[in-house]
């Protein structure tokens, strides 16, 4: 708890935002997605902005202790952390097995992401980066740029923003979780954070004979 909301939080959030922000800048430069022009005016901008943040910042406290909290710990005793990583990064993505409008590659783009997320546990030490990132990207995705989300496209969203184009570049009714702009973007998140936290301290209570 010393940890909570502190840096890594806000750090993850900034890269979560920006991230989700790239992805969607790479969509309108390929003339798959337009922003739009504002769905919201108002006090009811600040209104659906902050009952948003506060709903993603709850599905993500709820999603990271699920699969990367004590389960990870757990099974990391068990198996050793990246086989841990690997089990419950399928478990992430079939969480979403039953969301509207879902698609196998938005399933395969949750596993990875679920799978990123453990390569920020294993060098931050603690979830808040996840945390952080999780709640902006689905914030920006959902609300801010109001595109579709793991197949569901939330009420009260700040723009008319559309796709236009074919499935695998837009991700269809997924959203831009199912575009393949999403795997390259994946990869560049991983080099980044790769370089900039290259230690690795998670779980520091295990021997690395045990990893």
């Amino acid at each position: 708890m010393r940890h909570a909301f502190g840096k890594l939080f806000w750090f993850g959030a900034l890269l979560g935002f920006g991230s989700i922000t790239i992805l969607l800048l790479a969509l309108h430069g390929a003339n798959v997605f337009d922003f739009g022009g504002l769905a919201l005016h108002g006090a009811r901008v600040v209104k659906f902005a902050v009952f948003w943040g506060a709903f993603f910042l709850i599905v993500a406290f709820y999603e990271e202790f699920l699969t990367r909290g004590y389960t990870q710990f757990t099974l990391t005793q068990s198996v050793g952390f990246w086989p841990a990583a690997i089990l419950l990064s399928a478990g992430f993505g079939a969480l979403h097995l039953g969301n509207p409008g879902e698609s196998w590659v938005g399933i395969l783009g949750a596993v990875l992401i679920g799978f990123f997320f453990c390569l920020t546990l294993r060098r931050t030490g603690n979830l808040w980066f996840a945390i952080g990132f999780h709640t902006s990207w689905d914030w920006g995705e959902s609300y801010f740029y109001s595109v579709p989300d793991s197949g569901g496209m939330a009420p009260g969203h700040l723009l008319h923003s559309n796709f236009h184009g074919p499935n695998w570049l837009t991700g269809g009714s997924v959203g831009p979780e199912g575009s393949v702009f999403l795997f390259v973007l994946l990869v560049l998140l991983w080099v980044v954070f790769d370089r900039v936290y290259p230690e690795v301290k998670y779980p520091a209570e295990i021997s690395d004979s045990r990893l």
